[in-house]
């Protein structure tokens, strides 16, 4: 059976007359992913260490490390902290964003156009963070 997108879902369920049913119907559509495991696959597939990984998010690798256990909640900036450490495409950080119920980045914010254009052209967090300053905008750390 072919995965459904969200909005191939959405139509369904608001359309459907019965929760149980679709519920049941969809089992295997809905995400299982917890934020650790999206972020050991986005880890393996850039093929960086956590060490790395903490050093490029200006992150101790001991709060990283709990956040790969699970053991923390990072933050929105954090999150965004973590994508540029991992040079993590567009779509893997509002993935992301969204499994860790933050918004999502939004490209009519200020703040969040400076940020996807980071992301998108591969500028480094630190470089990010000194133009969002600059901006007079909030940093991410």
């Amino acid at each position: 059976m072919n995965q459904k997108n969200t909005d191939d879902l959405r139509q369904e369920l608001m359309h459907s007359p019965n929760l149980d049913e679709f519920l049941s119907d969809n089992r295997e559509n809905f995400s299982n992913e917890s934020v650790p495991e999206v972020l050991n696959r986005i880890l393996q597939s850039k093929n960086i260490s956590k060490s790395v990984l903490a050093k490029q998010s200006g992150i101790s690798e001991v709060y990283l490390h709990q956040i790969f256990a699970g053991k923390r909640n990072p933050s929105r900036n954090r999150l965004l902290c973590l994508c540029y450490g991992l040079g993590a495409s567009i779509d893997e950080t509002q993935e992301l964003l969204k499994l860790c119920g933050v918004a999502q980045l939004y490209s009519a914010s200020r703040r969040d156009a400076i940020i996807i254009y980071g992301l998108a052209h591969g500028i480094n967090l630190f470089e990010i963070n000194d133009k969002l300053f600059a901006e007079d905008e909030e940093t991410l750390f």
